[in-house]
């Protein structure tokens, strides 16, 4: 039976259920990968009961480990709201609203997605995860996320409920010296032209690869990135042309200075917000609401 609590061991605890592996969570932490699965075998012997189940990225949350989750979150908020109050600032006690966001979202479309929920009346502190898929969804059955952002339908058995928040054409886009180079005669300009594209697993970068072989286009790739935030330094640093949603046209053109060269043929991506329960509660649908405003077809 647990009698105490030993702080380290459960700050470990809490980041290898955040980041959903001993090894995520290593670097996070600083420490060594065995360092914290000792550790974590230590806190485990003293709660008494397994916290875990399976064994690297199958690793998944026992029903012990669930609802110590629930309370390390709010030992961890409580630490916050006590170094916020010493160095004087202000401590709202409302409680976090955790959203998980896919990897393949642009960051751009993750910003205009959420930057309304912090406008919202009594607006709640938002907690931003980004992840693949499957673990995302895990950790919203594990009931540590309240709301996943997808760019694609939910695959697999899902025990909450998809709800449409939009959709938008897909635009190559490129600083305005490539558009200019590239523009005329789009999209078979494109042969041989040099081309930044996300990771092959995502939504985008599958659209982008099926556009091309359906046009007969072959491009120059410069280089594959998973980071969205990663690859539009280089895209924006004119490195190649790059694909995002026309959605993110306007805020890529201030921020960055790219324009789009021509859109993507016949594609189309969808997002979905996937809340915890099949019937949304009065919190989780207005922020849906907020989300869903902010990108209409485009």
């Amino acid at each position: 039976m647990l009698t105490s609590v030993n702080y380290n061991h459960l700050r470990y605890f809490w980041t290898v259920a955040r980041t959903g592996s001993v090894t995520a969570a290593a670097r996070v932490l600083n420490l060594t990968q065995p360092t914290v699965s000792a550790q974590l075998r230590l806190f485990e012997l003293a709660v008494g009961v397994p916290l875990f189940e399976g064994e690297g990225k199958e690793r998944r949350l026992t029903d012990a480990g669930r609802l110590l989750v629930r309370f390390a979150e709010e030992v961890f908020s409580l630490e916050r709201e006590v170094h916020d109050a010493f160095a004087g600032l202000p401590t709202g006690r409302t409680r976090p609203f955790r959203v998980g966001v896919t990897d393949g979202i642009p960051k751009l479309l993750v910003h205009r997605f959420l930057t309304p929920v912090l406008s919202l009346e009594d607006a709640p502190r938002l907690v931003v995860r980004e992840g693949a898929q499957d673990t995302l969804l895990e950790a919203l059955d594990d009931h540590t996320l309240d709301l996943v952002l997808l760019d694609a339908p939910a695959t697999g058995r899902v025990k909450g409920r998809a709800h449409a928040v939009g959709e938008s054409d897909i635009a190559v886009f490129g600083t305005p010296a490539l558009v200019k180079a590239y523009k005329r005669g789009f999209p078979h300009s494109l042969d041989g032209a040099p081309l930044l594209l996300p990771s092959s697993g995502t939504v985008l970068r599958q659209m982008v690869d099926a556009w091309l072989a359906v046009e007969g286009i072959h491009p120059r790739l410069v280089a594959e990135v998973d980071d969205s935030a990663l690859l539009k330094a280089f895209g924006t640093a004119g490195h190649g042309l790059f694909a995002l949603p026309m959605a993110a046209a306007e805020d890529a053109a201030k921020r960055y200075g790219v324009k789009p060269v021509g859109l993507v043929g016949g594609a189309r991506v969808l997002y979905y917000a996937v809340s915890v329960g099949r019937k949304l509660d009065a919190e989780t649908s207005r922020i849906v609401e907020a989300i869903a405003r902010q990108l209409v077809v485009a």
